[in-house]
C-alpha cells in the first residue's frame, strides 16, 4: 500500500493545482509550492483619522463669541480632566458637558448651540473609508481603537461607518485609553489576533511608539497621505 504524503510536501501538477484552488481560496502556489498568505487586520483610529476637523471657524467662532484666546474653546472641550473621565468612562456624557458649560459659563440654550458648532467642521475622509472598503473585499478585517466616549457608537451609525468593522473597541467602554497597553490588548484580544498579524494607524506618535513595543505594525497617519502605499508593505504575510 502507498503511504500518504502529506499535501505540503509535494509539488503539484496544473490541474491539481486547480482543484485545490477552488477548494482552498486562501492558499496560493508560488512556484507549485502550496504556501498560505496571511492577511493582517488593519486597526484604525476614529479622530484625526477618520473623523477629520478640516473647518476650524465655527470653534475659532465660539472663542470669539466668549471674548477667549485662540483655541481656549477647544482646550476645554477636547483638552480638559472632565474629557479626560469621560473617554475613561468615569464620569457620564452629561456630567461632562455640565462641566463644560461650567468653565465657560454657559447657560443650556448656549451650551446646546456649543455641542451643535463644535463638530460642524468635522467631516469623514471618504478616500479612507473606500480604503478601508476594499481591504475587507480583500479578506482583511477590520478594526477601530478609539480613545472616545460612548455614544461613539451612535456618531458611527449616523455616518454609516459602523459595517466597516468586525471590532470596535472604545476607551470609555473598556476605561483605558492609548497609550496604556491595555488598550491595545483588548482590541488583539477581540480580533483573536497575535500583534504581529496587525496594522494600527493613529495620527498620535506616542499611541505609535506603544502599539510599536507591543509588536503591532504602528503607522503614523497624516492628512492627504498616501495610505495605499504606506502601507502595502505590510498588508500580507507570506
Amino acid at each position: 500500500m502507498a503511504s500518504f504524503v502529506p499535501p505540503d510536501l509535494y509539488p503539484l501538477n496544473h490541474a491539481a493545482e486547480e482543484r485545490q484552488h477552488h477548494q482552498y481560496p486562501f492558499l496560493s502556489y508560488p512556484g507549485k509550492v502550496r504556501s498560505i498568505i496571511v492577511k493582517r487586520t488593519l486597526i484604525f483610529d476614529f479622530g484625526g483619522v477618520l473623523m477629520q476637523t478640516r473647518d476650524y471657524h465655527y470653534r475659532h467662532g465660539w472663542d470669539t463669541r466668549l471674548a477667549l484666546p485662540l483655541g481656549s474653546v477647544e482646550h476645554i472641550v477636547h483638552g480638559s480632566e472632565s474629557w479626560r473621565q469621560a473617554q475613561h468612562g468615569i464620569i457620564s456624557e452629561a456630567d461632562y458637558w455640565y462641566a463644560v458649560a461650567q468653565q465657560l459659563h454657559l447657560d443650556a440654550d448656549s451650551l446646546a448651540m456649543l455641542q451643535r458648532d463644535y463638530f460642524a467642521g468635522d467631516v469623514v475622509d471618504t478616500t479612507l473609508t473606500a480604503y478601508i472598503q476594499a481591504r475587507r473585499l480583500e479578506g482583511h478585517s477590520i478594526a477601530l481603537l478609539s480613545n472616545e466616549v460612548r455614544s461613539l457608537r451612535e456618531k458611527l451609525s449616523a455616518h454609516q461607518l459602523t459595517p466597516l468593522f468586525d471590532v470596535i473597541v472604545i476607551s470609555a467602554e473598556i476605561g483605558v485609553m492609548k497609550p496604556a497597553p491595555a488598550a491595545y490588548h483588548a482590541v488583539l484580544n477581540a480580533l483573536k489576533r497575535p500583534a504581529d498579524e496587525t496594522i494600527f494607524i493613529d495620527d498620535m506618535q506616542a499611541n505609535i511608539d506603544a502599539a510599536n513595543a507591543l509588536g503591532i505594525h504602528g503607522v503614523l497617519y497624516r492628512a492627504n497621505m498616501d495610505i495605499s502605499a504606506a502601507l502595502a508593505p505590510l498588508l500580507e504575510i507570506p
